[in-house]
């Protein structure tokens, strides 16, 4: 048997990598929470999938998070953020909430939404501070509207994650059809 194909069938019936299901919520308009509580400690990592709109009535509005709901000066966030014609970065270094960017909202192309994607690494683990990376980006098809932000930020504790809540800066809720999916990725 070749090497290659010794290694890949070694490695073909671990579960190293491989994504569960956790829960999931979707946007009536009605709503400007989403939490995920009760969050197994099973995983090595957590995964946000998220499709999002704002029902504010200006042109963007952002999502933010906290975790175990923390509302002290316990996070903080660098943001790096393209627009197609210019860069721009941010941080913050003692932040209430993790924001991730902008999502369309009232104000923009109708039926757009902004799409992210969060890792939370080592959730469970109760020796390190919790770190965050994700992506996020939209397109409006209309105008010089398009944005694509990288970003990374951490959570000052060492508890373990058990709840996650996200709601919109502005106060505005989430549109409908909105959607938010939190994945358990397992460890080797």
């Amino acid at each position: 048997m070749p090497i290659l194909g010794t290694v890949a069938s070694q490695f073909s019936s671990k579960p190293f990598g491989s994504y569960e299901s956790i829960a999931s919520a979707t946007g009536t308009g009605a709503s400007g929470v989403i939490t995920f509580s009760s969050i197994p400690a099973t995983y090595k990592h957590l995964q946000l999938r998220m499709i999002l709109r704002s029902t504010d009535v200006g042109g963007n509005a952002g999502p933010i998070l906290r975790i175990n709901s923390d509302s002290a000066s316990n996070y903080n966030y660098h943001i790096v953020e393209g627009n197609g014609s210019s860069l721009t970065s941010g941080s913050s270094a003692n932040a209430s909430f993790l924001t991730f960017g902008n999502c369309p909202a009232g104000g923009t192309t109708a039926g757009t939404f902004g799409s992210f994607t969060i890792d939370i690494l080592d959730y469970a683990d109760t020796n390190k501070f919790k770190t965050t990376r994700s992506i996020f980006g939209y397109d409006y098809n209309a105008g010089p509207y398009a944005l694509i932000d990288l970003t990374g930020g951490s959570w000052r504790s060492t508890s373990a994650i058990s709840t996650i809540s996200l709601t919109m800066f502005t106060g505005s809720n989430f549109a409908q059809y909105s959607h938010a999916a939190l994945y358990g990725i397992k460890g080797a």
